[in-house]
């Protein structure tokens, strides 16, 4: 906590009123009780009472921001000692002049003069007091502390996340827009086809994934309108099985995860590999998690093989990291295979 930018975390004025007259009236009837005297409590309590609120206002508020968060810790113990001491002598005083002159009832014996067993024994309970104060402060303090942190933590979980959205895709816009362009100047039929697929994939993009969680329905419509444009794009070269069961109503995912690893399939497996290329896409519903798998077949060239096998792409390690971000460790399992020159994306993921 930093008490040196003069901001003070601030409790209410009403919870201040509160505590205090809920510990006076403590008081008085604890007191009252004892010496069998109500109306002495009273008045003992309406003159020590703001007194204990002066000490206790004196430490929160002045010694320990600017003694004790300084590391003053001598200084901070002689000025607590002193402002005690002379609250003892002022409360002897008024004591003694307002109520009786016969101070200290509930002492060894009634006195008229200050004593050292009288000023100790006052102390003793004024620093109880001043402990207990403080220790509520600094309970409400840390609370409000760690609450700003997780806040704080959140937000920038947060932000990371929007970040890592933002990296989805950029390239496969890039490259789209290069196949719009040329269709446009060959003067293709497929034109208006893709861009109004593209249209409706950036309007997702842009407008649907700012949620925590998204529907599984929506990110599947999104996943087809990305097949759609890739078949466009490379015709009879491209085969996609997309499979669905289970019911996938009701279900809520994390925006455009699926849709890193799809996009992975396509950039090494379609984009690196001549002839015609097979993508494999299953999504099964099993009680509250979603079992995703996709396979295509590794880059043949051999230079991109040995790239890939090195690693799966920025887009892979983007979804592993939203992952821990988004899910706790029990929600997901990811797994990854690379056999007889396909590779297979696993992806076991709470969708309840």
């Amino acid at each position: 906590m930093n008490f040196n930018s003069g901001k003070l975390y601030r409790i209410p004025l009403h919870y201040h009123i509160i505590f205090w007259l809920t510990y006076f009236l403590f008081n008085t009837f604890r007191w009252g009780s004892y010496f069998n005297d109500y109306l002495y409590s009273f008045k003992t309590n309406l003159l020590g009472f703001p007194i204990h609120m002066t000490l206790c206002y004196l430490n929160i508020l002045i010694f320990m921001p600017y003694l004790v968060y300084r590391k003053k810790y001598i200084l901070y113990i002689i000025s607590v000692l002193a402002a005690i001491f002379m609250m003892v002598i002022v409360k002897f005083n008024l004591t003694y002049l307002l109520i009786t002159h016969e101070v200290w009832p509930e002492g060894p014996e009634t006195i008229d003069k200050l004593t050292l067993n009288y000023t100790i024994d006052m102390m003793m309970g004024e620093l109880y007091v001043i402990t207990f104060v403080t220790a509520i402060k600094i309970t409400l303090d840390f609370l409000k502390e760690q609450k700003r942190v997780t806040d704080l933590e959140r937000s920038q979980l947060e932000t990371e996340l929007l970040f890592l959205k933002s990296q989805i895709s950029p390239h496969f816009f890039f490259n789209t827009l290069n196949n719009i362009y040329s269709l446009s100047v060959e003067k293709s039929n497929k034109t208006p086809k893709i861009v109004l697929k593209l249209s409706e994939l950036m309007r997702y993009m842009l407008y649907e994934t700012k949620s925590k969680r998204q529907t599984l329905e929506n990110e599947i419509l999104c996943i087809q309108n990305y097949l759609d444009l890739e078949r466009i794009r490379n015709d009879d070269r491209l085969e996609v099985n997309m499979s669905i069961s289970g019911d996938i109503h009701d279900k809520e995912i994390s925006p455009i995860i699926l849709l890193t690893f799809i996009e992975n399939a396509f950039k090494h497996g379609v984009n690196k590999n001549t002839g015609k290329v097979v993508i494999n896409i299953n999504f099964k519903i099993k009680g509250d998690f979603l079992h995703f798998t996709i396979s295509n077949p590794t880059p043949e060239i051999t230079q991109h093989k040995e790239n890939f096998n090195k690693s799966s792409g920025i887009g892979i390690e983007n979804v592993k990291k939203r992952l821990e971000l988004g899910y706790n460790k029990n929600d997901y399992k990811l797994s990854f295979k690379n056999k007889k020159d396909i590779f297979v994306v696993k992806l076991v993921i709470k969708v309840s």
